[in-house]
């Protein structure tokens, strides 16, 4: 294709007086190194939509930052994940300067090539890419990869640095209001579960000046067991010749009430849910790492299909918002935590112990107040998730168009980003021969 070329990493790297390298081996670092504050060590699992996941990120202190310095990032840098989970990578920005690749990444430094970091971190991003490397990682149960297999990942890019800008830019773009719109969500779920702290927590409800309370339970309320409010793993019936949203335990995430169905399967074993639901995890019940998720969005009457390892609650005397930031609770988690049962490594969380936990269940009227003024919140939650998932889809169908030059933006007139267009040009370039 006229003005384009190709060539592998390795060759861009060398030409740009770049380079592809592994983080530090295991025996470098240990598990008992880590500390709880300190500059982050970046592991594959951390890696997430193109960025680094700070959630649950291990974090070193400076002794072994210094000891360490040659695997420190550099923005423009490139991580790569190399176990598990092929096609993880990031690139490296302004926040992640002077962090650590982690022993189970390899690093990217491009240098002075004349493609430039975005451009190829949007090119890892291809699926015929991320196949490509698939088919070249070594192992059948945990695949791996190595700096060798990395260098021969080809690379067809445009000559002309401007159109590389633009490629970029677009597809920024559609990130930029995706991060806009999870941001929205976050401090929508923290209005949602503030009222419910101030309601059911501080037992700072509409009227409670009014109300006598006994031993701390204020008057009218009950105290009664989660299993009594709550309809746990109800029935449901399923046309198992129908293919039906199903959710991976993948699919949940650690911070926020909102996901996606990634795939559609015929039906079978496994959960069943309907909207307003709340899934619970039976094998990571913890704070820490426990998923969660409020479904949304399936069709009225559609029952959808989930992993085994969720458990399905539904509302029944408390409403479903009230469920979720309940089983949300530190104390509602450490008390599945501590029933789990089974064999050492194959342990769960069994239904039994929802009997246990008891709840001060408001009356009627309360629970009515609640679902009304919450309800709000959770629809404009539904309203932005459903925005960021078409963003999603329109963006990974415009990636492969853009990124092989099938959709030329040669005459597109487009407006970078303040700093973008300067920073990228001020990079010296080196061309790469094939």
């Amino acid at each position: 294709m006229k003005g384009w070329s190709t060539n592998t990493i390795g060759q861009l790297c060398d030409v740009g007086g770049g380079k592809v390298k592994t983080g530090p081996f295991g025996s470098q670092l240990h598990e008992s190194d880590y500390s709880e504050t300190g500059t982050p060590f970046v592991m594959p699992q951390d890696i997430l939509d193109g960025r680094i996941n700070e959630a649950r990120v291990a974090r070193v202190s400076e002794a072994h930052v210094d000891r360490l310095h040659k695997h420190k990032l550099s923005k423009g840098d490139i991580i790569y994940g190399r176990r598990g989970d092929i096609g993880r990578q990031a690139l490296i920005r302004d926040e992640n300067i002077g962090w650590l690749c982690g022993s189970g990444c390899i690093r990217i430094t491009l240098g002075g090539s004349t493609v430039t970091p975005e451009f190829l971190h949007r090119h890892l991003q291809m699926p015929e890419i991320i196949h490509w490397v698939e088919g070249q990682a070594i192992g059948a149960t945990m695949p791996n990869l190595n700096m060798k297999i990395l260098r021969r990942v080809p690379v067809t890019y445009p000559l002309d640095r401007e159109t590389q800008n633009k490629i970029v830019a677009i597809l920024s773009a559609y990130d930029k209001s995706i991060e806009i719109n999870k941001r929205r969500i976050a401090l929508l779920e923290k209005m949602a579960e503030e009222i419910y702290r101030e309601w059911f927590v501080r037992l700072r409800f509409p009227g409670y000046e009014k109300v006598k309370s006994i031993r701390g339970v204020p008057e009218g309320w009950k105290i009664l067991p989660f299993s009594e409010i709550v309809n746990i793993n109800p029935l449901e019936r399923i046309d198992r010749s129908e293919e039906i949203p199903f959710v991976a335990m993948e699919d949940l995430t650690l911070t926020s009430m909102f996901f996606f169905s990634k795939q559609m399967r015929k039906g079978g074993s496994g959960s069943k849910f309907r909207n307003r639901d709340v899934l619970f995890p039976r094998i990571t019940p913890s704070v820490e790492n426990g998923k969660r998720g409020f479904v949304m969005g399936l069709s009225d009457g559609q029952v959808g299909l989930g992993s085994t390892e969720f458990i399905v609650m539904r509302e029944k005397i408390i409403g479903a918002e009230h469920i979720y930031f309940l089983t949300c609770s530190s104390d509602f988690r450490m008390n599945a935590e501590l029933s789990m049962v089974g064999a050492s490594g194959r342990q769960r969380v069994h239904e039994h112990c929802f009997l246990s936990f008891l709840v001060k269940t408001p009356p009627l009227l309360v629970r009515k107040m609640f679902s009304e003024v919450v309800n709000p919140l959770f629809s404009q939650i539904h309203y932005l998730s459903s925005c960021i998932d078409r963003l999603k889809k329109s963006r990974d169908l415009l990636l492969p168009r853009l990124i092989s030059g099938k959709l030329s933006v040669q005459n597109l007139d487009i407006q970078f980003p303040p700093g973008m267009a300067a920073e990228m040009e001020a990079r010296p370039i080196k061309t790469a021969h094939a």
